[in-house]
C-alpha cells in the first residue's frame, strides 16, 4: 500500500500506529509498486525508510523484503549480480544497514540455486542480512534448495512466504506444508485477506470500483467465494469482530503458520487487522471457515 494507495503522511500514521501497538514485522519488496503508472519500483522501501529515519524506530522493527522481481531496467531474477546490486538499492532505501529477512520474491529456474544461495550466503556473512527466506516456492525447489544448502554450507531459507487465505488454500495446504513444518521453517502467509476481498468490501461487480486493488477481487465473485464471506460475517458476529480480523485469525489458527501479512492503508483499517491477535476462534468457528472454504478457487 505504501506509496501506491497509501501517501507518504498516510503510511506514516500505519506504520507508527502498528509498532506503537506491540507489532514489529515490516514486510516488503523492491519491486513495490512499480505497477503504478509513473513508478519505478521501490517507493514502498523508500517510505519506509523515510518513516525509519524520522522516528528513530529502527531498534523496533524487523524489516523483510525481496528480491527478483521484474523491475524493469532495473532487471529481474536470482542471479548474484543482480541479487548483489538490488541488496545495496535496498539498504539505501530503506536508512539501514542490515535486512533482517532478504527473500527470494520467486523462483529463478534460469539461475542455478547454487549461485543463488551463495549470493545469499556472502550477504548475511557480510552483516548486511540476518536471515533469507523464500517466496511463491514449489514444495519440490523448497526442499531443493534445502538440501542445497545442507550439502554446500550455504545459508538456508529460515522462511517460506505462500499465498494462503480462505479463498486460496490449496498451493500451501499439503506438501509445501508439510516440508515447511517438517523443516521448522516460518511461514509467513501472504494476501491473507485475498486482496480485500475477505474485508466483505466486494459483493458484486459494482462494488469492483472501491479501491484501486479492486480488480483483483473479481475472479473470486462466484459462488464458493460469496459462501466464504457469509461464512466470515457468521463468526464475525459471533465474536464481536471485524471480517478482516476473522479471515486473519483463522490463517493464524493453522498449525505451522508463523503470521499472516496483510496490508492497511489507514490507521481506521490497521484497528480492524489488530484485531486478529486478540480473537481465539472456536474449534467450531473454525470447523465452520473450513467447510465453507472447500475446494479450489474458480
Amino acid at each position: 500500500m505504501f506509496g501506491w494507495t497509501a501517501n507518504k503522511d498516510e503510511s506514516f500514521q500505519v506504520l507508527e500506529a502498528f509498532v506503537s501497538a506491540g507489532y514489529n514485522l515490516i514486510d516488503t519488496a523492491d519491486n513495490y509498486s512499480i505497477w503504478k503508472t509513473g513508478h519505478r519500483g521501490g517507493e514502498s522501501e523508500e517510505i519506509i525508510g523515510e518513516w525509519l529515519l524520522e522516528s528513530g524506530r529502527r531498534k523496533d522493527v524487523l524489516l523483510a523484503t525481496k528480491v527478483g522481481m521484474d523491475m524493469g531496467l532495473g532487471g529481474k531474477g536470482l542471479s548474484a549480480s543482480h541479487i548483489a546490486r538490488s541488496a545495496e538499492a535496498s539498504l539505501r532505501r530503506l536508512r539501514t544497514g542490515r535486512i533482517d529477512l532478504y527473500q527470494a520474491h520467486v523462483d529463478d529456474p534460469t539461475v542455478p540455486i547454487e549461485e543463488t544461495l551463495e549470493a545469499f550466503s556472502t550477504l548475511v556473512d557480510r552483516g548486511q542480512v540476518g536471515a533469507i527466506g523464500a517466496s511463491n516456492y514449489s514444495a519440490a525447489r523448497l526442499r531443493e534448495a534445502l538440501h542445497t544448502s545442507a550439502d554446500r554450507g550455504f545459508r538456508r531459507f529460515e522462511s517460506v512466504q505462500p499465498r494462503y487465505n480462505l479463498i486460496e488454500r490449496t498451493d500451501y495446504e499439503g506438501e509445501l506444508e508439510n516440508l515447511a513444518r517438517s523443516e521448522h521453517l516460518g511461514v509467513l502467509a501472504y494476501s491473507a485477506l485475498a486482496d480485500g476481498f475477505l474485508t466483505g468490501k466486494y459483493r458484486s461487480r459494482a462494488d469492483l470500483g472501491k479501491s484501486p486493488r479492486g480488480a483483483r477481487a473479481a475472479p473470486r465473485l462466484n459462488e464458493r467465494g460469496l459462501r466464504i464471506l457469509v461464512a466470515v460475517e457468521e463468526v464475525a458476529a459471533r465474536t464481536a469482530s471485524s471480517a478482516a480480523a476473522v479471515a486473519l485469525a483463522w490463517v493464524m489458527a493453522r498449525p505451522g503458520v508463523t503470521a499472516p501479512i496483510a496490508s492497511a492503508r489507514s490507521v481506521d483499517q490497521l484497528s480492524q487487522l489488530l484485531q486478529a491477535a486478540a480473537l481465539n476462534l472456536s474449534a467450531e468457528s473454525v470447523q465452520l471457515l473450513d467447510r465453507a472454504s472447500a475446494g479450489r478457487p474458480g
